[in-house]
């Protein structure tokens, strides 16, 4: 049984029930059939009654009731229908055709179905009189038939429609909740960090002031330098929290502006190598990768103390293959490492290893102490 989504249907239909079951009743007064004229009476008496207390109740019913009332409404039509009498045919007609707009109204398919089988059998057993009431009933009732099937397959669209809300809904929640995790933890790792080095330099210079004024002003000079680079870096930060300018499907060309652009801020000169070909990739995925490049670039300007960087971007038929490589200090570790054992040890960016995980990318780390680092991402595609 489906539901009515307008409070004002239920009661519309039940001042409709009652008031065709009131002329019901006066026609078989006025017009009483051969027949069965006191039976009838009690019956359309006893249905008026329950229909006007269906109506002053002013709600539907739901549930068992629900299809206990369709029944009857049923029921009472085709007693209707069998009455013979000929003004009673019209009212019957009427009252069919309230049946089948309740029934498509407030339940499904398979009861609109049901009561029009029920209902084209039962006229077509009826003597020779009633062939005009059996012709509106199949008429009407394959009509109904085809609107409730097709209303059967909007209200299934319709919860499909609202299940992928639902989900996209949760999925842009996740979304933004590991995003503003990952800003956390960018921001903790990197501002965060040259501000709480910035406040001991500033206890430091404090207790060297109340000794030697001199070397005070020495080290505020240092202390000086120091923010403006911290500065630089807060510029970068913020920078690199801007959404990516993608230039269409070319990733290339815009890897190769973002390069550019971190040798414009930084001062650090960088090679880029790269064909300017359609990778192919989905546009999150691309938006993953370039940020996921100026995130390595920005590491390299805050902790390597490079002179130059190596920026390399190629398609194979393995996928795409990233590699930036400098030549500062590296890491505190040597050798190469794979996702795995960063993951494992608990070594290298921790947001460029969660960024490599959401692509689905193979990550190998290589540490050369002294004389630099160099980060290769190979990318999946479909």
């Amino acid at each position: 049984m489906l539901v009515s989504p307008n409070l004002s249907w239920p009661l519309a239909i039940a001042w409709c029930r009652a008031t065709l079951a009131a002329v019901a009743l006066a026609l078989c007064y006025f017009f009483p059939p051969a027949s069965g004229a006191q039976l009838l009476y009690g019956i359309f008496g006893v249905y008026l009654a329950y229909a006007v207390i269906v109506a002053l109740r002013g709600r539907g019913q739901a549930g068992m009731l629900g299809l206990l009332a369709i029944f009857g409404d049923t029921v009472y039509f085709l007693v209707m229908a069998s009455s013979g009498g000929e003004k009673l045919l019209w009212v019957a007609s009427l009252f069919f055709l309230f049946v089948l707009t309740e029934s498509l109204v407030f339940y499904s398919t398979v009861e609109v179905v049901v009561i029009v089988a029920v209902s084209v059998v039962f006229c077509a057993v009826l003597p020779y009189g009633a062939v005009a009431l059996l012709r509106t009933v199949a008429a009407s009732g394959a009509l109904a038939c085809a609107f409730a099937f097709t209303k059967g397959r909007l209200v299934e669209q319709n919860v499909s429609l609202r299940e992928k809300l639902a989900e996209a809904e949760k999925n842009a929640e996740k979304a933004r909740e590991n995003e503003r995790v990952r800003i956390a933890s960018d921001f903790h790792d990197g501002p965060l960090q040259s501000f709480i080095s910035l406040q001991m330099r500033l206890e430091i210079l404090r207790k060297l002031l109340e000794r030697d004024a001199q070397a005070g002003m020495d080290d505020l000079k240092q202390l000086q330098q120091l923010a403006q680079v911290q500065v630089r870096d807060l510029r970068t930060f913020l920078h690199s929290m801007r959404p990516v300018d993608v230039d269409g499907a070319n990733l290339v060309a815009t890897a190769r502006r973002a390069a550019e652009t971190f040798q414009k801020e930084s001062g650090i000169p960088v090679t880029f190598l790269g064909t300017n070909s359609p990778v192919g990739l989905p546009q999150e995925a691309t938006q993953e990768v370039l940020q996921m490049l100026r995130e390595a670039l920005h590491n390299v300007q805050k902790h390597a103390g490079a002179s130059r960087v190596a920026v390399a971007m190629e398609r194979t038929d393995r996928g795409l293959e990233i590699s930036i490589d400098d030549n500062g200090h590296g890491f505190a570790f040597a050798g190469s490492y794979t996702l795995e054992e960063l993951e494992l040890l608990r070594l290298g960016p921790a947001s460029l290893k969660r960024r490599a995980r959401s692509l689905n990318a193979e990550l190998m780390l290589e540490s050369r102490p002294g004389r630099g680092a160099g980060i290769k991402f190979r990318i999946p595609l479909q």
